[in-house]
């Protein structure tokens, strides 16, 4: 690869727009299900940043945000719907082999990642010209990568990158944001809401004093129908007759947005153990940790909504200490502001 492009600390976008995925795995964790963990997506920068470092492409991924155009569960619609299973070859004693449920699910995305130069790398200051030469040729080389990669466990099909450096001017990075965002129209942007998680909690602490935070989590996952009657004007006698009863969640209420459950990390059950003292890993050269699935709440949100491309993106953080190893969402909640009713869809997870 030839001269570097970014000065030391100039951050730049890295976007795969449009990234079509065949059978990617739809079953986000135990509970939820509708779309792929955003740990699949953070999984995938590793994967990738792995890559570009043995193709010497001198970039750092940092950050990485998901926006959904359009999904499509493998399902069979009814009262209940069921995974579109298939059937394995029989086993060695020709009987027919167990299924085992799986969900699948295509998707058409895009995947924009925040990217910087590696320390160490740069070199003479190029022309402007140069710079846009050398983000198409490094970004073209990335778009075959990943074309040979999978995403969440599904099968990609190609599609042409772009690379775009963020000014350090607020404004000029506030104008070229509101450029990009409608490039990523009509579509969804998944972002964190650990503050519903919060919010839940303690409003139901309120009736249940004991509530934990998983009792919230599962409290805000469902549907809580309740029957209200709307009362007649006051210069009436309500009766009977002229009430009119509704079934609502009054924790749902419209302007509320399309917020989900879903698996944002995981934490330690145990302290890592030594690499190779665990049988069956799958990477006997790293520390093993048994470790369980962490919980929160995200909301698809239309892109033009967002007012900064940090809102849109994903960070991994490790709490070794704690335990802790899970994504954090650079989205921050205003209350001042509701979704529209147009926002208002049926839940993804």
């Amino acid at each position: 690869m030839s001269g570097a492009t970014l000065p030391a600390g100039i951050e730049a976008l890295l976007v795969l727009p449009h990234l079509r995925v065949q059978n990617a795995n739809a079953i986000s964790s135990p509970f939820t299900h509708g779309f792929p963990s955003i740990t699949a997506f953070t999984g995938l920068m590793w994967a990738l940043q792995r890559k570009l470092t043995a193709a010497s492409i001198p970039l750092k991924l940092h950050q990485i945000g998901v926006i959904c155009h359009h999904y499509e569960e493998q399902v069979n619609d009814g009262y209940v719907k069921t995974f579109r299973l298939t059937r394995n070859p029989v086993n060695s004693s020709g009987q027919t082999a167990a299924i085992v449920e799986e969900g699948r699910m295509h998707l058409d995305i895009t995947l924009i990642f925040q990217v910087k130069q590696v320390a160490g790398t740069l070199t003479d200051a190029l022309s402007a010209l140069d710079q846009d030469a050398q983000q198409a040729e490094w970004a073209s080389h990335i778009g075959e990568i990943v074309a040979r990669m999978r995403v969440a466990g599904g099968t990609v099909l190609p599609t042409r990158p772009w690379m775009a450096t963020l000014s350090e001017d607020s404004k000029k990075q506030a104008a070229s944001f509101a450029r990009w965002r409608r490039q990523w129209l009509p579509g969804f942007a998944l972002v964190g809401r650990d503050d519903l998680l919060k919010d839940r909690h303690r409003a139901l602490c309120e009736q249940k004093p004991n509530a934990t935070l998983l009792d919230a989590w599962l409290h805000a996952a469902r549907f809580n129908y309740q029957p209200v009657t709307d009362e007649t004007p006051d210069s009436e006698v309500p009766t009977a007759s002229n009430k009119k009863l509704r079934w609502v969640d009054p924790d749902r209420q419209k302007g509320g947005g399309w917020t989900v459950p879903m698996p944002v990390g995981y934490a330690a059950l145990t302290k890592p153990l030594p690499p190779g003292t665990v049988a069956n890993a799958r990477d006997e050269s790293t520390p093993f940790v048994f470790a369980e699935t962490v919980y929160s709440f995200g909301e698809w949100i239309s892109p033009h909504r967002l007012k900064h491309v940090h809102e849109l993106l994903w960070r991994p953080e490790t709490d070794l200490n704690s335990g802790l190893y899970r994504c954090r969402s650079g989205y921050v909640h205003d209350r001042s502001t509701s979704a529209s009713a147009d926002d208002e869809l049926p839940d993804f997870d």
